[in-house]
């Protein structure tokens, strides 16, 4: 049987996990007595949680909200996704920074060597937040396993899921040069040079399973802007804003300025007939940007410039391979 204190600090871990517990299921998790579950729910009581108790054959035991903050216990996930979203918190910008160095330099310090170790290979780029769609879950092994890669400077292989797909079939894992783990509009971003696209591509982190082992060591290339943050918050400003993309260029569509307003996102739209109108739009890569065109299903010409005409080019090889 363990120690009391040991037990005790089962004991309050189980009454943080859930709302509401049955004493019977507490003793029987506990492995003791429901006389001893009660002995140490006062004793709890005594060092200040709030615990409250239900009476009948259908009581059990609820950890209530105090007056003040008494200890926690997290388990390993928990520590990691909190000191992950301190970490994060430092450079929001949101007027909370100094809070979140304390809180996290507070943490760190009675953290096991085993979490430390772990932690310490986080290491993350954050972006302006432009949205509030909510963010998916991204499993920590996934955020430590990303980071190693991109501090060893060695090539990360993984599978990627579509959007809503989960990983199937035997197809070979994507290789890239991961340069940047960013935090960015509540979700998790990899900043990598695709070895097999030959360009610069952005992978979101959830649809990421990271395959060991990694790959050979790189020479680290410059992110485009030079700045992984800037860089990110590019992709989400749009061509709005000048000189936001890192890869803006313009088609005249052979549709009405009216049908194409309505799909145009971020980019512009000028009218130049009844049946024409130039788009002008940004994206991160030129391969990119000629893709996203595809979504007017319309002739176009007048293309600028040039390397977004090499990236159609380079698209239709693509298709015309996928094809058959």
């Amino acid at each position: 049987m363990p120690t009391t204190t040991a037990r005790l600090l089962d004991l309050l871990s189980l009454l943080q996990a859930r709302r509401d517990w049955p004493g019977a299921v507490l003793a029987d998790r506990l492995g003791v007595s429901h006389r001893t579950v009660r002995r140490d729910v006062e004793r709890l009581r005594e060092m200040g949680y709030r615990v409250q108790a239900a009476m009948g054959p259908d009581g059990g035991y609820r950890l209530e909200a105090g007056s003040e903050l008494p200890p926690l216990l997290f388990d390993d996930e928990q520590v990691i996704a909190l000191t992950i979203a301190l970490q994060a918190a430092t450079v929001t910008g949101a007027g909370i920074e100094e809070g979140a160095l304390k809180a996290l330099a507070a943490v760190r310090q009675v953290l096991p060597s085993r979490l430390r170790h772990r932690l310490q290979a986080v290491e993350f780029t954050t972006a302006a937040r432009t949205g509030d769609a909510p963010a998916p879950a991204v499993a920590s092994e996934v955020l430590v396993a990303v980071s190693d890669a991109v501090r060893a400077r060695e090539v990360l292989r993984f599978d990627q899921a579509d959007a809503g797909t989960p990983v199937t079939g035997p197809a070979p894992p994507r290789r890239v040069e991961p340069h940047h783990l960013v935090a960015a509009s509540g979700r998790w971003y990899l900043v990598a040079w695709d070895l097999d696209g030959d360009e610069w591509r952005i992978f979101r982190a959830d649809r990421i399973t990271p395959r060991t082992p990694t790959g050979p060591r790189f020479s680290p290339r410059e992110v485009p802007g030079g700045d992984a943050s800037e860089y990110m918050s590019a992709r989400f400003k749009g061509s709005s804003a000048a000189n936001a993309w890192p890869c803006t260029g313009s088609v005249v569509l052979h549709l009405p300025a009216g049908d194409v307003v309505p799909f145009a996102g971020d980019g512009a739209v000028e009218a130049l007939g009844p049946d024409r109108c130039r788009y002008t739009a940004g994206s991160w890569s030129w391969v990119a940007l000629a893709a996203a065109l595809g979504r007017f299903d319309a002739e176009m010409d007048e293309v600028d410039p040039p390397e977004l005409a090499r990236a159609f080019t380079r698209l239709s090889a693509r298709y015309e391979r996928a094809a058959h």
